[in-house]
């Protein structure tokens, strides 16, 4: 078996291993990969996209991708045919070594994260725990639309809720910075630890492929009268036909415990059933009990835990 740079094999077509990763993404997540998948052929057509891919006697095994953002690696993902068998772990764990050991040597690289959520928690952290990474257990939690599940009751006084406008990332930014600040998820994510930073995770969330189509007819702020401010976001998108997911629902702290965060998510499921969606689907960092705790009163089930991973040099 070989191990060779992504960005300099072009003798074996990728496009099979996709197709069977799409299937899986679709399978466990109910989740349409197709876009990222092209998104990553032609990257690696254009020969751009930093990785490893193991190859023996000409059969692609499987791959192993990742971005530079600044002083930060990003791992993308790691997916390993399950025509390897049991030989499975062995090759994502070598694919996952050459990736962290490439970054880790890096110019300028001092810190590297990775959510592998197609990965059940545990089964691929041998190669980041071998190398001092932080993990974190993740929850990949699912709502079914069909039934009420809300109890609705009004806003607090001087609180409304509207739809996402392109004038919101400013403020929107500034609200996950602050809504972030000490919290477990800015260790797992150090662009919230910055408002640049979190216009940076907003765009990608908005403009690129990777989480979904922006929904923003499904995406809401809170807005405070009495201090012409907003106080909350929550942005959805579309991630199968019938399928939306939240990829960002918080709330600055001072405006916590008014039930607004409860009143987001309901504004969110009520506008996904009018385009009759199938499921609600979110992630939630396992140590954030209180989230998780808001999310199962409200009819969310773990439908699998995975981990997130972070090495700061």
């Amino acid at each position: 078996m070989e191990i060779l740079d992504l960005r300099h094999f072009g003798s074996v077509d990728l496009r099979p291993l996709l197709e069977e990763e799409s299937g899986v993404w679709q399978e466990l997540l109910s989740w349409d990969y197709d876009a990222s998948a092209e998104m990553i052929l032609r990257y690696i057509d254009s020969k751009i996209l930093p990785g490893y891919v193991a190859i023996e006697r000409g059969r692609i095994l499987g791959y192993c991708f990742f971005v530079y953002e600044g002083a930060k690696g990003v791992i993308g993902d790691v997916f390993v045919d399950s025509y390897t068998g049991a030989r499975r772990t062995e090759i994502e764990r070598e694919l996952i070594t050459q990736v962290v050991s490439t970054l880790q040597q890096s110019p300028g690289i001092h810190r590297i994260e990775a959510q592998l959520l197609l990965h059940d928690t545990g089964t691929a952290a041998e190669p980041f725990d071998a190398e001092g990474f932080r993990r974190y257990a993740r929850l990949f939690m699912c709502l079914p639309v069909g039934r009420d599940h809300f109890n609705s009751t009004p806003l607090p006084p001087g609180y409304q809720i509207r739809s996402w406008q392109e004038q919101d990332y400013q403020s929107a930014a500034s609200i996950i910075t602050a809504a972030y600040r000490s919290h477990v998820d800015s260790e797992i994510n150090d662009q919230y630890r910055t408002v640049t930073g979190s216009l940076r995770f907003l765009n990608n969330i908005v403009r690129f492929p990777g989480c979904g189509v922006f929904d923003q007819e499904s995406s809401f702020v809170v807005h405070h009268a009495p201090t012409r401010t907003n106080v909350g976001v929550l942005l959805c998108s579309r991630v199968r036909h019938d399928v939306g997911h939240i990829t960002q629902v918080c709330l600055l702290p001072e405006h916590r415990n008014h039930g607004l965060g409860e009143h987001l998510i309901e504004a969110a499921y009520r506008a996904i059933s009018l385009k009759n969606y199938s499921q609600l689907s979110l992630t939630v960092t396992e140590a954030n009990t209180r989230a998780v705790a808001l999310y199962k009163r409200l009819g969310f089930d773990v439908s699998r835990v995975f981990d997130a991973f972070v090495w700061e040099g």
